[in-house]
């Protein structure tokens, strides 16, 4: 029987900033595009704004709504 450890403990987390990513409607534009595609482009932005962070010290990322339709 696996014994799951507890999760580590976050001393500090700081939001630093949020970013849309584009929008789109069925069958337009962007549905060529694959989501973790189309979540790029936001995460690329997020680096450029605050390009004086390296990027190595990004930890989590949160996608909301990331795959409404399509392949998953």
């Amino acid at each position: 029987m696996s014994r799951r450890l507890p999760p580590p403990r976050v001393s500090e987390a700081y939001l630093i900033d949020g970013v849309r990513s584009p929008i789109g409607k069925w069958n337009g534009s962007l549905s060529h595009l694959r989501c973790d595609d189309l979540a790029a482009a936001p995460l690329r932005e997020l680096t450029r704004r605050h390009a004086q962070i390296p990027a190595d010290r990004f930890d989590e990322v949160i996608l909301g709504c990331a795959n409404q339709a399509g392949e998953d």
